[in-house]
Parts: C-alpha cells; sequence; structure tokens
C-alpha cells in the first residue's frame, strides 16, 4: 500500500480531498491532506510573515515527524510550487511526485511566473486584513472561478474556501538540491482545457512515456472528478 501526502492549491485546505482520501483509504493506503499556514483549519495563523517557504517547511515537517519516506506527494495549482519546494529539501523522503492541474516551476520562478495574467487577475479584487494581503477571497459563488459546477459542490467550497495571502504567489522558488529533485518521477494528471498552457515539451514526454493522465472537467478535479484521481494516483503508486 502507498502512503500519499496531498498538498491543496490557492484559498483551499486539505478537506478539498475529502473524496479522494476516502477512496484511496478504502483501498488500505495512508493518506495525509494538511492545511497549509494561514488557511481553512489554521486560518487563525494568518500573519503578514506566512509566504512559500512557510507552505514548504509545513509539509517537510509533516514528513519528518511522522517519518514518512517514499511518499507519493501530490500538488494542486499553486500546491505544485510547494510540492517542488518540498521535494528539494526532502528528496529522500518523496518517491515520486504528482503534479494535479498544477504549476510546474523552476528555480528562481513565482506563481506569478508560471502562471501569468490567472493570478494577477485576482489581485485587484483582494482586500489587506491584519496586515495580510489576501487574494482569492471567499464569498458565494467562489468556487465557480475553479471550474466547479454541481450545486451541492459548490455550496460545500463556499463554506470553506479561504483568502491567501498574496505573498506566497509573489515569493519566487529556491532550490539548492536540484540533482535529487529532478531525479524523482514526475507524473501529471491535468485537465483537457489546460493543456494547451503548459510546456509541450513536458507534456510529450510525460505522454510518451505514460506519466500523463487527463480528463475533461473543472480545474478542481479532486472534487469534480474524485475516482478518476483517486485511480491515477493508484496507477502512479503502482508504477
Amino acid at each position: 500500500m502507498a502512503t500519499y501526502v496531498l498538498v491543496h492549491g490557492g484559498g483551499h485546505g486539505g478537506w478539498c480531498y475529502a473524496k479522494v482520501k476516502r477512496l484511496l483509504e478504502a483501498d488500505g493506503h495512508e493518506v495525509f491532506a494538511p492545511s497549509l499556514t494561514g488557511l481553512a483549519e489554521r486560518s487563525h495563523l494568518l500573519c503578514p510573515a506566512i509566504d512559500l517557504d512557510t507552505h514548504i517547511t509545513d509539509v517537510v515537517k509533516l514528513l519528518y515527524f511522522w517519518d514518512l519516506r517514499e511518499v507519493v506527494l501530490v500538488g494542486h495549482s499553486y500546491g505544485g510550487m510547494v510540492i517542488t519546494g518540498i521535494a528539494d529539501r526532502a528528496a529522500d523522503r518523496v518517491g515520486k511526485l504528482v503534479y494535479l492541474d498544477a504549476a510546474n516551476p523552476v528555480n528562481g520562478q513565482s506563481l506569478v511566473d508560471v502562471a501569468g495574467p490567472i493570478i494577477e487577475m485576482t489581485r485587484p479584487t483582494g482586500a489587506v486584513v491584519d496586515g495580510v494581503e489576501l487574494v482569492l477571497l471567499p464569498g458565494p459563488g467562489a468556487a465557480a472561478f475553479y471550474g466547479v459546477t454541481d450545486p451541492d459542490d459548490l455550496a460545500w467550497m463556499d463554506d470553506r474556501l479561504s483568502g491567501h495571502p498574496w505573498k506566497c504567489f509573489e515569493q519566487k522558488l529556491t532550490l539548492t538540491n536540484e540533482d535529487a529533485l529532478w531525479a524523482i518521477p514526475q507524473f501529471h494528471i491535468v485537465c483537457d482545457s489546460t493543456l494547451a498552457t503548459r510546456d509541450a515539451a513536458m507534456i510529450d514526454s510525460a505522454r510518451a512515456e505514460g506519466r500523463l493522465w487527463h480528463v475533461d472537467t473543472g480545474h478542481d478535479l479532486m472534487v469534480t472528478e474524485p475516482a478518476f484521481v483517486a485511480r491515477a494516483l493508484e496507477e502512479i503508486a503502482a508504477a
């Protein structure tokens, strides 16, 4: 059985993986879905110091204190930034990297660099709360931004989304152990709608080597297509 660590994207929390987590655990896997500092049930810890490094450290510490090894490390959206940093800092604990419709950064890039206009468009609608510039603000209908259409899913998400510190999206990723990082096998589960926006060579290589899964659904595919995602993750663990 595999051990999965599921890292959420901007404005979300570990809760967004609830459906996928139940499916994987029903098959006997061990699943961790932490919420990053300042979000979801950890939103009370919001402070101006929170940045990308904070979120990388959150999960590096989880791997260490639970003594997790050979994990299948999954990152959704902004979580792609986070898992890349985690694997750089704790390469000996990561068996496989899975980018779930996620950012695919290289050294020196921020999420703003990777995602460009899509991320920048969220900033004018943000707010400053307790000295923290927040974007992806929650509210009625906010979940529709992530490609969710089912009314029950929309209501469930609208009750749980959090504002996200802009500083996390602006900070550039610093990698110091790239040989070990890029030696970790990488897999991609993406939405059909984002395929054309991704690095063509990366996608072609992943497809040719059987490291690519794609599905026609919204960006929050762990909510809209949990069975597909869980099945793909099990296939990746067995690869």
